[in-house]
């Protein structure tokens, strides 16, 4: 008789919920980007790609409210993360 699989091992991922995180990885991807182009030619382009992906994720926040607040809290802490990385300068000042 084979043993029972424990339920600690049973993970039921949802094909939504791993699309959100995989967006919120892409929009946090962005928002590097638009850091790392800043003083290049690229600038103005992570500009708008990083402020595309800030909506997006700002209306995500709003739609992944019905699938529980835990993927809702997620979302909110993923643009802060964003606003962060945008905004913030944490280099040393000369």
């Amino acid at each position: 008789m084979p043993l029972p699989c424990p339920v600690l091992f049973s993970v039921a991922l949802s094909p939504v919920l791993c699309t959100l995180g995989a967006v919120q990885v892409l929009c946090v991807a962005a928002a590097g980007f638009s850091r790392l182009a800043e003083g290049t030619r690229f600038e103005r382009g992570g500009q708008w790609l990083c402020l595309a992906a800030l909506s997006v994720l700002g209306c995500l926040c709003g739609v992944s409210i019905q699938f529980g607040p835990d993927s809702a809290a997620a979302c909110a802490g993923t643009l802060a993360l964003m606003t962060m990385i945008a905004v913030a300068d944490f280099s040393p000042q000369t």
